[in-house]
């Protein structure tokens, strides 16, 4: 097999990725890296979860140490070697991506191997103040990770400048289409250089696709080591047929109270919270994802199920590219996607780098016909199967009961919480004020020990601390919702990213807080 030594990379980053647990590549990884490497514009296809993250970081991080230090550049011209920062807002590396979920999981995997090579990166994206990440770029960063529309945003402003550009990339193109981005992305695209290298990646060529690599990707070499429109064979699909609305929603709830993580999709933000709040009333600790969440929200809510602290995560099809974590054992469709490339995304937070995972839909009497047209196109053999509630069938995928927790917390207005156990692993959370899809709400009071009480936070939507706070019998009395977070850079000694998610604009209505200043509630535009 394989060695990430063997591929061409530098012994610093094969040490790094082998602390990390890190030892051998995947097949996209080994295809892809060594043509990145020798500078070739690359063209990557391949299914979520095939360890595409990698694959164009590795090369990103090790041409760039190279070519700052002296090393051999395009067409073996070499540079003057160089110790010094990269020029101020001036990046060399640039990665585009459609969320603010995947610009944090792209960093969080790309820092540390920047890192052991002395580069900077830093994050760019919409829903939270601009101050820091153009604190970011005037302190000097390597690589920048942005979503389109803060992007263009600051390089109208002059707060940076994209001709020093050597290394672009474009992850999950398709979903950037899809989002309606490609037209900013060749605009962005126009503003580095044209000798630069271009890595691509994209499970689809579709919706434009395919005239981003026509027109910016020179000779590109092609890797595609599986069948991106085809659901990983390590993957099984159920498809559970109710009788009624009730015996779906006692269904969906059995579902949700496994001891592993599981994803629950609903169509809608308003279903997702909905959902989310029912599930932690009912004793199982949930936390939603959606686009009306403010970025503190998303923050606590993405870091309370990474960290295991809630095992259900209720989430819109904004989030589901951007939803990367590990050991997901079920997705559940709790409403059937409208399109079969959604089911493939929905269904791929399941499954990843070789895993198993279970995906169950489950399906109403009147939604026979869409979800025979749904399986047929998204190539899956799943046949319907009645149930109800109870059933041998869904017990088993249920697997082991996670016990109930009582009442996990007492909610007034809407569900939220603190955030479990001081900081509780995410940045930005306390923060004053907001932006993004929230109601400035107000000055909230945490009873008992793991949050911090007394501090002012804005929520949305069911959070981390009211779930997780619940799975540790801390019950606390909430009186408003979300907390906003920002990104930092990260670098020798940087700190950590908060998550969070590009959703849709927030509703931005301006209240005052109880006891305190008027709130910091904005009407902001958060897809980009």
């Amino acid at each position: 097999m394989t060695t990430f030594a063997e591929l061409g990379l530098p012994d610093p980053v094969v040490r790094s990725l082998a602390d990390r647990g890190i030892t051998d590549p995947f097949p996209i990884q080994a295809a892809s890296v060594p043509d990145a490497l020798a500078g070739r514009d690359v063209l990557g296809r391949g299914r979520t979860g095939s360890g595409k993250t990698l694959a164009f970081a590795l090369p990103v991080v090790t041409r760039l140490a190279a070519r700052r230090d002296g090393g051999a550049g395009d067409a073996g011209h070499r540079r003057p070697a160089s110790n010094t920062r990269t020029a101020t807002r001036r990046p060399r590396g640039l990665i585009l991506c459609p969320t603010r979920e995947l610009a944090n999981q792209i960093d969080a995997t790309l820092a540390p191997v920047a890192q052991t090579m002395g580069l900077r990166t830093t994050t760019i994206f919409g829903g939270v103040s601009q101050n820091k990440q153009v604190q970011a770029l005037a302190a000097g960063v390597d690589v920048v990770v942005a979503c389109p529309g803060r992007l263009e945003d600051l390089l109208g402003q002059g707060v940076l400048t994209l001709d020093g550009i050597e290394v672009t990339v474009l992850d999950e193109a398709d979903h950037m289409a899809d989002l309606g981005f490609l037209p900013g992305v060749k605009r962005i695209l126009d503003r580095t250089p044209q000798g630069g290298q271009r890595l691509l990646f994209s499970a689809t060529l579709d919706n434009g696709v395919d005239v981003l690599v026509k027109r910016y990707l020179k000779q590109p070499v092609t890797h595609s080591v599986d069948d991106a429109a085809a659901p990983p064979p390590q993957m099984t699909h159920h498809i559970l047929a109710v009788a009624d609305r009730d015996a779906k929603k006692l269904v969906v709830n059995q579902l949700a109270r496994g001891t592993g993580r599981r994803v629950l999709f609903t169509r809608t933000k308003h279903q997702a919270k909905k959902l989310a709040r029912q599930l932690t009333t009912a004793g199982v600790p949930a936390v939603d994802l959606h686009g009306n969440l403010g970025q503190g929200a998303r923050e606590r809510n993405l870091a309370a199920f990474t960290s295991g602290d809630v095992k259900v995560l209720v989430a819109t099809d904004i989030a589901a590219r951007g939803i990367h974590v590990d050991d997901i054992e079920l997705v559940v469709h709790v409403d059937p996607p409208a399109e079969h490339k959604a089911y493939l995304h929905r269904s791929g937070r399941t499954a990843r780098a070789g895993s198993v995972g279970d995906v169950v839909t489950v399906m109403l009497p009147e939604q026979r016909g869409d979800m025979r047209l749904l399986t047929r196109k998204a190539k899956i053999t799943a046949q319907p199967r009645d149930v109800a509630p109870g059933d041998a069938t869904v017990t088993a995928l249920v697997g082991e009961l996670a016990p109930l927790v009582e009442r996990p917390e007492t909610i007034q207005g809407s569900t939220a919480g603190s955030r479990p156990g001081g900081n509780g692993g995410a940045q930005g959370g306390g923060s004053r004020g907001g932006h993004g899809g929230g109601r400035s709400g107000g000055r909230r009071r945490a009873r008992g020990g793991g949050g911090r009480s007394g501090s002012e936070r804005q929520a949305h939507g069911t959070s981390a601390s009211g779930a997780a706070d619940g799975a540790a019998g801390n019950g606390r009395r909430v009186h408003s919702s979300s907390a906003t977070g920002a990104p930092s850079s990260s670098g020798p000694g940087g700190g950590a990213h908060g998550q969070g998610s590009e959703g849709a604009p927030g509703s931005g209505r301006r209240r005052r807080r109880r006891g305190g200043r008027g709130g910091h509630g904005r009407n902001t535009h958060v897809a980009d």
